[in-house]
């Protein structure tokens, strides 16, 4: 039984791996989910030895999952799971750590618990605590700057979605969208609070729970009720984008910057 631990900060997604997992010919045992690298490292460092495979995303809820590695010990195999086709993440290729890219497949799945089987033998040590660290490092470079592009599902295909291109993006149902000038929308795999870290903020500012703006889409900010601002976009949404009396000041000073 190979005893797994999924770190991921979409529930939706984290459901959909371990269902995708439980379809594979390769029994497994689910023993956490976990959702930050505060939980991460505190759940690894209670139960070291415990568990043969993390399944890890890159960016989590409170910061990059690197961060991980800095305070605790991973002994463990990790295969990564991202939306990013970075060329540096061929580094995992190359030391026996795997990656795939969302949204996942169970073929994808199968080739990597198999690499996994292949390459597992005795217990990994600090050597693999320390190989895992400094790859950490070198990729943290790679995950600085500001999201480009993003690649989404349309029909049968995957197409590419330069972050220039998308007027605002809003969340319904769990579910991110992306809403482009030319009234094209996509679904996106993230959380806009993970868009919100992505993002330019010279160029993107999260107006309210439901939507971030991008500048560009902004025709004029009028004053509604209670201190609040109602944005205007082209393209338009089907509901307000308000702006809370709250953070007023800090939409100006955004729009003056």
């Amino acid at each position: 039984m190979l005893r797994l631990v999924i770190i991921e900060d979409e529930p939706a997604t984290a459901r959909n791996l371990h269902f995708m997992l439980r379809e594979t010919d390769e029994p497994i045992e689910l023993l956490a989910t976990l959702g930050s690298v505060t939980q991460s490292a505190a759940w690894l460092a209670a139960h070291p030895g415990e568990y043969d495979l993390l399944f890890m995303d890159i960016r989590l809820s409170d910061g990059l999952s690197f961060e991980i590695f800095n305070q605790v010990k991973v002994h463990s195999p990790v295969i990564f799971v991202t939306a990013y086709d970075d060329y540096a993440l061929q580094a995992f290729k190359t030391n026996g750590i795997d990656y795939i890219l969302k949204p996942f497949n169970k073929t994808e799945l199968q080739q990597a618990l198999h690499k996994f089987r292949q390459l597992s033998g005795p217990k990994p040590g600090n050597d693999t605590a320390l190989l895992l660290s400094r790859i950490a490092e070198q990729l943290k470079v790679s995950y600085k700057g500001h999201k480009q592009s993003f690649l989404v599902h349309f029909r049968d295909k995957l197409l590419p979605i330069a972050a220039s291109d998308i007027a605002w993006f809003y969340t319904i149902n769990e579910v991110s969208w992306a809403h482009c000038f030319d009234t094209r929308k996509f679904i996106v795999e993230f959380t806009l609070e993970q868009l919100q870290e992505q993002l330019d903020p010279q160029v993107f500012f999260r107006a309210n729970r439901q939507f971030i703006v991008q500048r560009r889409a902004i025709t004029e900010a009028g004053f509604y009720f209670n201190g609040r601002l109602l944005l205007k976009v082209d393209p338009l949404p089907d509901e307000h984008i308000l702006i809370s009396k709250a953070r007023v000041p800090e939409f100006r000073a955004w729009m003056n910057s």
